[in-house]
């Protein structure tokens, strides 16, 4: 899953891919972080996919960070955050227009 429009979050990779746990290959986590139920399975469905990445969009991991730069801003200097996350919004919404 990846975003085509610019989005500053902890857990989606500066070039729009989503790091979430639902999205990663099956099986066990050969760095031990994650466990194997918490991985792809196929019995995920478009709605259980969408549910976990608006909840991840809502409570970012920032202990596992894809961009770490927005991690560490969200953790440090939460008002930046916001600022930047903002600005992201209204760049999309300009994008469509």
């Amino acid at each position: 899953m990846k975003f085509i429009t610019e989005i500053w979050h902890p857990n989606i990779e500066k070039n729009g891919d989503v790091c979430i746990s639902i999205l990663h290959e099956p099986g066990d986590d050969k760095w031990g972080y994650e466990k194997a139920s918490e991985r792809w399975l196929p019995v995920h469905t478009v709605e259980t996919i969408l549910i976990s990445v608006i909840s991840m969009l809502a409570d970012p991991n920032d202990e596992s960070p894809a961009n770490v730069d927005a991690a560490k801003e969200w953790r440090e200097s939460y008002t930046e955050f916001k600022r930047k996350v903002a600005r992201c919004v209204r760049k999309s919404q300009e994008e469509c227009l």
